[in-house]
């Protein structure tokens, strides 16, 4: 590119970059996704490297965010709150790596600091004689927003030191760190404003930044929000040399350090640390979106110093981008196993997190409303760990015309049967139980891993089962024979006798996994164990009535109603009928049969021994519940390696909490 046409794409850029800038740090409401910034920031940066001479006083280069908002008094700060350099891959840790060292001109090995990078605000809090005095927001770097209010609002944050050992004789502390929300967080948040008909977030960063915005902080207060520690700007003040010394000087101060953070001696523990947090990343209660790593030696940090926008001593090495923009190309309506129409959008293929994303979840009619979303618009695209791929917002200023209205159905896209939308409910079902689509749902639901798990039956075994004729319902299952599967196609004797010994193995069945397997609208795992431990018998949760239910503990009258009228139903009776005739025997929960009967276990961490699914089936095998959250009802806590947030919250709530090696003699006992 010549020097002319060079001058030109940086004005562009620069005008992009400012728009987008103003949008994300002022408005809290980006239209671009971070990874697409990311992009156009390196073309900016390296086009000035390649022509220094055109870069301007006002290029984004220069700056760390937007102007501060006017609505909350400002906040100089005592020093620049920078922002970080960003890497993508290794080839660019390495530069960095190399360029500390030919700076410092090192003769031996520098150490790192690698902290979980968050997705959330960041904070500068000043404590005075032990007190915090000042909360502010980042800003401009120089200037940010009084919202001391709102910080003290944060359980997390300390309204003054637990105590003062450390910190001498100093009068003031200049903390740092990040203001972020929960996952658990954000939905709820979200199901608030959408029960109340507010616009909803588009994320978890957005919801922390527009709490802590709130002009009244009781507000904030009702938003749950989290905060981690990961500096100080007056590291002297805690008499520390190192990066590692500055956190554990905070956490006896009160302040919390994020449980990830790691030293690393080499680049290769970096980069091992690196692919360990990006396989962890959907497993954490909140979201991160990459890792910083840090030279640790403060007094090389001093050395190393800064650009006017960023620290030398410390890059963020971010992780793919798990948003992006895409099209919205047709809109196909599916049914689920309960008859809920679930529109479907199918996108122009775009990759996320290294996946290529054809498809996202609409949810329902209210949800397509609600975003104002149109065939051919362009969206904004997430995708956060297994969950399937959801569109965040409409980019409503991409709009050329052509766009067209997204019809929901008046009938069955499978069996053409009028479709139904009770008044508080937001699904709108089809009713018909014959319908085909239903039935298949069903199937694969009541042989997957939430229902007999039965092995080798997935769904694609499933569909072809039902296509061929061989089964329309549950009970045709435990009635396959060998001549008939082992004639399919792709499947053999060996196939056969495989998939017939595991249906065989399911022939007699624990009650709370049968009911589990139905499918039963608002019954999970959970609640069909604790429905079986209390009827004790299949034919007895056949009979109950409504009263009897409601006086389960944890079953609320909109599962009562719903386990009624599946029971009720003589399709399921004659279903149970046809069971029994096929030999399938539903084990009675009789009192104190099971070892483990009345015991709620939750798994984190990995196991070494065995899986977590493994380790799951065997304690429900032996009478007991699994939690898939933390609460006050888990009995007991199974901790394996690499344990998370969980494994805090554990301890904080004073759960007892087992090793693999005091889980496996429990259950070889029981």
């Amino acid at each position: 590119m010549d020097k002319g046409r060079a001058a030109d794409r940086l004005e562009e850029l620069r005008g992009q970059l400012r728009f987008h800038a103003h949008r994300y740090y002022v408005l809290d409401d980006p239209i671009i996704s971070d990874g697409e910034y990311d992009a156009l920031f390196r073309e900016l940066l390296a086009l000035e490297q390649e022509y220094p001479e055109l870069v301007t006083a006002d290029s984004p280069s220069h700056r760390v965010g937007g102007p501060p908002l006017h609505s909350f008094a400002q906040v100089e700060h005592a020093s620049p709150m920078l922002s970080l350099d960003n890497i993508f891959d290794v080839q660019e840790l390495a530069a960095f790596v190399d360029k500390s060292f030919r700076f410092l001109k090192a003769d031996g090995p520098l150490c790192f600091m690698t902290e979980p990078k968050l997705d959330g605000l960041a904070v500068e809090l000043v404590y005075r004689q032990g007190m915090l005095a000042v909360g502010s927001t980042r800003g401009d770097g120089l200037v940010g927003e009084d919202i001391t209010a709102q910080l003290k609002t944060v359980p997390s944050i300390p309204l003054r030191f637990i105590n003062n050992e450390g910190i001498g004789g100093a009068e003031e502390l200049i903390v740092r760190g990040e203001v972020f929300l929960s996952k658990q967080g954000f939905q709820l948040l979200n199901q608030q404003r959408q029960e109340a008909g507010e616009p909803l977030f588009a994320n978890p960063r957005n919801a922390a930044a527009g709490s802590l915005r709130q002009l009244d902080p009781r507000i904030t207060a009702r938003r749950r929000l989290d905060f981690f520690v990961y500096g100080v700007a007056n590291p002297d003040s805690l008499a520390a040399k190192s990066q590692e010394e500055v956190f554990h000087g905070l956490a006896r101060l009160g302040f919390p350090v994020n449980p990830l953070v790691q030293v690393c001696a080499t680049e290769e523990e970096i980069r091992q640390r690196y692919h360990f947090m990006l396989g962890a990343r959907h497993d954490l209660t909140y979201e991160i979106d990459g890792i910083v790593v840090k030279i640790n030696d403060l007094g090389l940090q001093q050395r190393l110093g800064t650009t006017a926008r960023a620290p030398r001593w410390a890059v963020a090495w971010k992780f793919p981008a798990t948003q992006a923009t895409t099209v919205v190309e047709r809109v196909e309506f599916q049914v689920g196993r309960t008859g809920a129409i679930t529109p479907v959008a199918h996108l122009r293929p775009v990759e996320i997190d290294g996946v290529v994303v054809k498809r996202a979840t609409l949810h329902n009619q209210d949800e397509i409303v609600r975003k104002d979303l149109y065939r051919y618009d362009t969206v904004l695209v997430q995708r956060a760990g297994d969950v399937i791929p959801e569109i965040v917002k409409v980019i409503a200023e991409k709009r050329d015309g052509r766009q067209v209205p997204i019809l929901f159905p008046a009938e069955c896209p499978e069996c053409g049967q009028p479709l139904v939308q009770k008044p508080d409910e937001a699904a709108i079902r089809c009713v018909n139980p014959d319908c085909p689509a239903q039935q298949v749902q069903k199937l694969i639901h009541f042989a997957g891993k939430s229902g007999l798990d039965i092995e080798g039956l997935g769904k694609k075994n499933v569909e072809q089962l039902v296509r061929e004729g061989l089964v329309r319902s549950i009970p045709d299952l435990f009635n396959l024979r060998m001549d008939k599967l082992a004639s399919l196609d792709g499947w053999g004797e060996k196939s056969a006798r495989n998939i017939l010994e595991a249906i065989e193995q399911r022939r007699s069945l624990p009650l709370a996994q049968f009911i589990a397997a139905l499918g039963i609208r608002h019954v999970g795992e959970v609640t069909a164990s604790v429905l079986a431990e209390h009827f004790r018998e299949l034919r007895e949760l056949m009979a109950a009535k409504k009263e009897a239910l409601l006086r389960v503990e944890g079953i609320g009258e909109q599962t009562a109603d719903s386990v009624i009228e599946y029971f009720q139903d003589p399709l399921t009776v004659a279903m149970v009928e046809q069971l029994n005739r096929a030999g399938v025997v539903i084990r009675s929960s009789t009192a104190g049969g099971a070892p483990l009967t009345g015991r709620v276990f939750l798994f984190t961490g990995t196991l070494q021994t065995l899986s977590r699914d493994e380790a799951k089936q065997l304690v429900k095998a032996l009478g007991a519940q699994v939690a898939t959250s933390m609460s006050h009802r888990v009995t007991d806590v199974v901790s394996g390696e690499k344990a998370g947030s969980k494994l805090k919250k554990a301890k904080e709530m004073g759960l007892p909490i087992l090793t693999e090696q005091q889980f496996l003699p429990l259950v070889a006992r029981a």
